[in-house]
């Protein structure tokens, strides 16, 4: 009985924020889904025009212009052999194509029961909600029977710090920290060893968020993930990168330069529900093939989710009925 009333709460939570996607990515739903559905769901013909028209609503949807080249060559093509014929089958083979292209990275972060702990290092520029982002993380791992322990990485800026020490309240998780300008890799050191002396599940580590151009910055991640594989040659064991959809194409920069100082392995994208951006996720997809493990679509705790690229490719392209 309560298997199943846990399996009922869960499938309402995951309706409750799919209704929530679909109602926040209206903005990318306007340079997107709404034209879209108005060309292929009229009475166009499936023509040139048509063609162009569609690649325009994509790229308006910061979908990329690669990606959106790839996606119009293949309507094309098809279009070419006749394998369509009406606008509304055009509309179907882009949402398929979309969800092949997005369902491989819909991967969730998991945590094995053998390693412990096991450590996620959080990385990404200032302001994409990076700190927000590890309580919700937080949270969501010890609903799932998961201790979990943070660690004020971020020393460059006290805000941070008590941010996540607010975060770790909330959660009833402990917070390792130090005084801000302290050393964050010394930070990292005192985690892992309290971590372990006190046999927790899951460690989560803050770090600083300045521009990804900056070298300092760098230096001091590949310093931090030095010193944490000190103390764990297999740790960290995730490097979890928050990109704000909001900055769109400049997202895949970022990504870049992270993941060649640190080795990105999983990526949060937040803020979908502010922006007309909402077709990044499918740009960051095709370019990066790295896992997406959550979106966010807002500020309340639940508004932070595993990825699912059903949910996400409805909530731009219904299912025409």
């Amino acid at each position: 009985m309560t298997t199943n009333q846990g399996a009922t709460t869960g499938e309402t939570k995951r309706t409750g924020f799919f209704s929530r996607l679909k109602s926040r990515l209206v903005k990318t739903q306007r340079a997107l889904g709404d034209g879209l559905g108005d060309l292929l769901l009229g009475k166009r013909t499936l023509d040139q025009d048509l063609l162009d028209e569609i690649e325009t609503a994509l790229l308006a949807a910061d979908v990329g212009a690669e990606t959106t080249e790839l996606l119009i060559r293949d309507l094309t093509g098809r279009l070419r052999r006749r394998e369509l014929t009406e606008a509304r089958a055009a509309y179907r083979q882009l949402r398929q194509d979309m969800l092949d292209i997005v369902r491989p990275v819909a991967r969730p972060l998991v945590v094995p029961a053998g390693t412990r702990p096991y450590v996620v290092m959080v990385v990404g520029v200032n302001g994409v909600g990076k700190t927000t982002t590890i309580g919700k993380v937080g949270r969501r791992l010890k609903e799932s029977g998961n201790s979990v322990m943070l660690a004020a990485g971020d020393t460059f800026r006290a805000a941070a710090i008590e941010q996540l020490k607010v975060w770790g309240e909330r959660i009833d998780a402990p917070v390792i920290a130090q005084h801000t300008g302290a050393d964050a890799a010394a930070v990292a050191h005192d985690a892992m060893h309290a971590a372990r002396a006190r046999g927790v599940d899951v460690l989560i580590v803050d770090t600083a968020g300045r521009q990804h151009t900056h070298g300092g910055l760098m230096d001091e991640l590949r310093k931090i993930k030095r010193v944490i594989a000190k103390s764990d040659p297999s740790a960290p064991h995730e490097v979890l990168m928050v990109l704000d959809a909001g900055t769109g194409q400049n997202a895949l920069s970022q990504l870049k330069h992270f993941g060649d100082a640190v080795g990105v392995t999983g990526i949060a994208l937040t803020k979908l529900d502010g922006t007309a951006k909402g077709g990044i996720l499918i740009a960051i997809a095709r370019q990066s093939a790295l896992p997406i493990r959550f979106i966010g679509v807002g500020e309340d705790v639940d508004d932070l989710q595993p990825f699912s690229a059903e949910d996400y490719v409805d909530a731009l392209l219904p299912e025409p009925a």
